[in-house]
């Protein structure tokens, strides 16, 4: 409702989807009709495949090498290849009340979705101090949810879901995948048995899970995780 909000909000539409035909109503992509979030995963998926046969002749010039030099070649972490996703109905979020410029406030969503380490959550918190003050505790929240996220791939989580109070974090879909063979599914069901009364072991409809009660903020789900994926 501000004055230029909506010059604002055209600008970031242009940003995504593109000019399109200027003198008709067509759209370059696909955006408008499956949304922005989904279309981002797919592209990425899209990006990740292309260079396929580029890393499969590097890899085997890679384990060529190290039959060579007799060195055991080490699975990929499955860090890198879990998308997690994180579903909460908490208040992780960034305020109208901290930041009330809406085209600036997307910015700052598209910055911290694409944040990978400690490091670059300290500069980001450091900088929004300095330019809008104090963090909220929903922005603190949000933040946690970026850690969250990446604490759950370290981990084979592929889904966390935080609802009332309650926490499900399912683990690969794929149930043939050698993760369940590997130490560190091993570890992380030690780690369960150690600490039974803060998680329960469930398996169903094809998947496998752990669930978790008095789940009252991001934080604590945060160090929820941390405890299962301890050693991995």
């Amino acid at each position: 409702s501000d004055l230029g909000s909506g010059f604002n909000i055209a600008m970031q539409d242009l940003d995504i989807r593109g000019a399109g035909n200027l003198l008709g109503a067509e759209q370059s992509g696909f955006i408008a009709e499956m949304g922005f979030e989904t279309y981002m995963r797919i592209l990425n998926e899209a990006m990740a495949e292309l260079p396929l046969s580029i890393k499969a002749e590097e890899e085997a010039n890679r384990e060529h090498q190290v039959k060579q030099a007799r060195i055991p070649v080490l699975p990929a972490s499955f860090r890198e290849t879990v998308d997690t996703q994180v579903e909460t109905d908490l208040e992780a979020l960034i305020p109208d009340e901290y930041v009330n410029v809406q085209s600036e406030k997307i910015r700052l969503y598209k910055e911290l979705d694409a944040m990978s380490s400690e490091k670059e959550l300290e500069r980001f918190q450091k900088e929004a101090e300095d330019r809008f003050g104090p963090i909220p505790p929903q922005l603190e929240e949000l933040m946690n949810v970026v850690r969250l996220r990446r604490a759950a791939q370290g981990a084979g989580i592929e889904r966390v879901v935080i609802k009332s109070g309650t926490m499900l974090c399912y683990f690969i879909s794929n149930q043939m995948s050698p993760f369940y063979t590997g130490p560190a599914f091993g570890k992380i069901l030690d780690n369960i048995n150690r600490n039974g009364s803060r998680f329960q072991f469930k398996e169903g409809n094809g998947k496998i899970y752990v669930k978790s009660e008095g789940v009252e903020s991001v934080k604590r789900a945060l160090h929820l995780v941390g405890l299962l994926s301890e050693g991995v």
